[in-house]
């Protein structure tokens, strides 16, 4: 049995149909405040649906009993809940589960992270490295995370592509290895009963690094049409990270000064010891700018 924390979210929902798909039992931990069609999604591919919180160390511990591995791809960032901050979920909450694994002799446990900042650090990347730390008293395999696509290249995000417009960080052009969360999901599925993957940590990110200029680029000409390109300065992004009063605010800023500064990672080795096909920022803006009858 695979307990899965952070099921109902992007990348945990993944990871719970990966499981299933391979045959593995699966249990996933959902709140009571849980979208429903997103529960009812997990329940109808036969996934065991438990109630808990990262918030509530009981709960968290009674889910860990009869399991013998643990992913975790949970984070307050994207999807919030009162009472939901770095500290309570991505520091407390993460540290209880790594805590409630070991209390019951859970054989594996495999945490979604992300790459650190060169030369700073922020609330969620000290959280992040606390409990990485954390988890290396148990079998682990760390997955640390390069800028998901469907995340950055998003209109959430100032990437809107529907409507030709791209907000970007600094000059764009450091490259980035941007990620499909599918891959990221497809990554936790294999390193669950791959033997390279134990005791590991995994530097993940797509299959070429591109700058945001050369993402552009690849838009436009998938597109067919330009692109107007709006630039934030990177003495803005400073102020604003050494402004912020909040934690959630100032880890964003951190993120974006991440993005800023670049982050490419060469995946030749990962693909050849775990065999995954790794998607491409074409294929992801090809599957986006599709016509809504086409995707």
């Amino acid at each position: 049995m695979v307990l899965v924390v952070g099921a109902t979210g992007l990348v945990g929902g993944a990871v719970c149909q990966k499981l299933a798909a391979r045959g593995e039992k699966v249990r996933a931990l959902t709140r009571a405040t849980s979208a429903k069609e997103k529960v009812e999604a997990l329940r109808s591919s036969g996934i065991e649906i438990v109630i808990g919180d990262l918030k509530d160390s009981k709960s968290i511990a009674a889910a860990c009993q009869g399991v013998d591995a643990v992913i975790s791809t949970a984070s307050s960032t994207l999807s919030r809940q009162p009472g939901d901050s770095i500290e309570s979920v991505d520091t407390a909450g993460q540290l209880a589960l790594v805590n409630g694994s070991k209390e019951a002799a859970v054989e594996r446990f495999i945490f979604v992270s992300f790459r650190k900042p060169q030369g700073f650090s922020y609330p969620l990347s000290d959280a992040k490295e606390a409990v990485e730390e954390a988890a290396k008293n148990l079998n682990f395999t760390i997955v640390q995370a390069s800028s998901f696509a469907e995340v950055w290249l998003s209109p959430a995000l100032g990437f809107d592509y529907a409507n030709g417009a791209v907000r970007t960080y600094g000059l764009g052009t450091n490259p980035i290895s941007w990620v499909s969360f599918a891959d990221v999901a497809e990554m936790c599925a294999v390193a669950l009963r791959h033997p390279a993957a134990q005791r590991k940590v995994i530097e993940f990110g797509g299959p070429e690094a591109l700058s945001p200029l050369e993402v552009v680029a690849r838009f436009e000409k998938i597109g067919g049409r330009p692109f107007k390109v709006e630039h934030v300065s990177e003495e803005a992004l400073v102020s604003q990270f050494h402004e912020a009063m909040d934690p959630l605010q100032k880890s964003f800023a951190g993120l974006m000064l991440g993005y800023l500064r670049g982050d490419a990672i060469d995946m030749t080795g990962v693909v050849d010891t775990f065999g995954i096909k790794l998607q491409t920022v074409d294929d992801y803006a090809r599957r986006v700018m599709a016509a809504p009858g086409d995707a």
